[in-house]
């Protein structure tokens, strides 16, 4: 059951005019002894007085909106169903029912209803560009005949519907963008792990698990083996979205269906994934990372920004993310090799990293350079075969 969260009782801007030309029409027939004026004056505040009466009573209705897709594509549509129930033991009047879909209104006219009876109407939420649609809340509209006043309830519901970039399908990324899927040694000591590094005594509290026995006997001491710690592979992907970066928004879309696709395509394989896309950034939990619905809503979510840049936004994912062993960074034709490597050199030293420039109409092309990989490409469908 969807409750009212507020009623707005409204003069229209027909009322408006009528209110203040009775006024004055009055006003002047009073003044000047005219009957003729003083009859249209009352005559108008007395349509605003009948009007009142359509607008004064209680909607008593629940509101359903139900969205029957709550996450689609650019390009699809969603159904979405409203349904008005009649929960007042009397009969209720027609209305007009208003859902707000984004930008645009979607208005219905909802028929007389018995107690207790139930009346649906569907449309179609049409996903030309990637984003998010609020879907809501209803509005009840009523009022009177020459529309003079309107009475409008608002009723809890509002709900979004995630439209998520185009992506393509890429191979695998461990085939090549990512070797280290099982993890990939540092210099941080541990005892227990898979990367042998050295032995050394053995001193109270160690896991006598780990006592190598043949070469204990030899050096006549109990000696214990020592690893390399290892650690699994951590993907941070970044979506520059400074205005300043992309020739166009056609560009700035590209740049999200790229790294949405190169995100995916990692959670798939399994790999731990965060992606930051402007203002919006999956989260650092590992449910997060390894969740595909969750970067898809964060690209959904995404938008240019006059602020902000690329070097900021990839010291803020390193801050966020301090345990990422790759990075992919995504963003617009404007960008020279010189800014996008001042902007990787935000990123911990050693650490490889990949930055895709959308140039539309650019020969695709990759360049490398030391830690360094710039893939350009001039539409989505460049992608599979550079990142090959």
């Amino acid at each position: 059951m969807k409750l009212p969260t507020g009623v707005v009782q409204v003069v229209t801007p027909l009322g408006r005019l009528v209110l203040a030309g009775s006024v004055l029409v009055l006003a002047a027939g009073v003044y000047a002894g005219w009957a003729e004026a003083v009859t249209a004056g009352l005559t108008g505040l007395f349509a605003l007085g009948i009007a009142a009466l359509f607008t004064i009573g209680r909607t008593a209705i629940t509101v359903d909106v139900a969205p029957q897709r709550r996450r689609i594509v650019a390009g699809e549509h969603a159904p979405v169903t409203v349904t008005v129930t009649n929960v007042a033991p009397r009969r209720l009047l027609p209305f007009t029912l208003e859902v707000g879909t984004g930008t645009a209104v979607e208005a219905f006219a909802v028929p007389g209803l018995a107690a207790g009876a139930t009346h649906a109407n569907a449309f179609e939420l049409h996903a030309r560009r990637r984003g998010v649609i609020p879907v809501g809340p209803a509005t009840s509209v009523r009022g009177d005949p020459l529309r003079l006043l309107q009475r409008r309830v608002e009723w809890a519901g509002l709900q979004e519907v995630f439209v998520h970039p185009a992506t393509v399908r890429l191979e695998p990324v461990g085939r090549g963008l990512l070797r280290d899927l099982e993890g990939r040694t540092t210099n941080d000591v541990s005892m227990s792990d898979l990367a042998f590094h050295t032995l050394r005594e053995y001193v109270p509290g160690d896991d006598r698990r780990y006592i190598h026995w043949r070469s204990s006997a030899k050096a006549n001491t109990f000696l214990v083996r020592q690893f390399q710690d290892t650690r699994r592979t951590c993907l941070l992907v970044a979506v520059d979205d400074s205005e300043a970066a992309y020739g166009d928004p056609d560009e700035f879309e590209t740049a999200v269906s790229a790294a949405a696709s190169v995100a995916v395509r990692s959670v798939d394989d399994a790999v731990d994934v965060t992606l930051l896309a402007g203002a919006h950034w999956t989260g650092s939990d590992l449910a997060s990372r390894r969740n595909r619905q969750k970067v898809l809503d964060t690209c959904a979510r995404a938008v240019l920004s006059p602020a902000g840049g690329l070097p900021q936004l990839v010291a803020r994912g390193v801050r966020a993310v301090p345990e990422a062993t790759y990075a992919v960074v995504v963003t617009g034709s404007r960008p020279t090799f010189a800014d996008l490597r001042r902007a990787c050199a935000q990123l911990p030293a050693g650490m490889p990293a990949v930055a895709v420039r959308v140039e539309p109409g650019a020969r695709p092309r990759l360049a490398a350079h030391a830690a360094l990989t710039v893939v350009t490409l001039s539409e989505l469908a460049d992608l599979p075969g550079l990142m090959r």
